[in-house]
């Protein structure tokens, strides 16, 4: 499995992580909801369960469970900046079409990659 992050991203878990005082790495997810059937779900990662997949990037660790990897395998992440207001971003490339605001995805009929 491959995430990556962008320099941006991974300065922002970093800064996050700091102030929260505590956390191992980012934790992403996926949940049913959203206009387009998947939404994003970040996090900071307290531990890592049997359940989960561990990747790292930049000096970051990134926890996911195995029933979100097919829909996550492969995404970058990035933090964006624009005007007031801050956000991540996600290039998924099992995403099929996403809802305007770029927080929810759907994936083909065929599942992802």
């Amino acid at each position: 499995m491959s995430i990556t992050l962008t320099e941006s991203a991974a300065r922002q878990i970093t800064a996050h992580i700091t102030e929260r005082g505590e956390g191992i790495g980012l934790r992403l997810g996926v949940k049913r909801t959203g206009c387009s059937g998947f939404a994003y779900v970040v996090d900071v990662a307290d531990h890592i369960s049997d359940d989960d997949v561990l990747v790292e990037n930049r000096g970051i660790k990134i926890v996911v469970n195995r029933e979100h990897v097919s829909l996550l395998d492969g995404t970058e992440i990035d933090f964006v900046r624009q005007g007031l207001s801050n956000s991540f971003r996600f290039r998924n490339p099992n995403a099929s079409g996403e809802c305007g605001c770029g927080e929810s995805f759907s994936v083909d009929a065929h599942g992802a990659r």
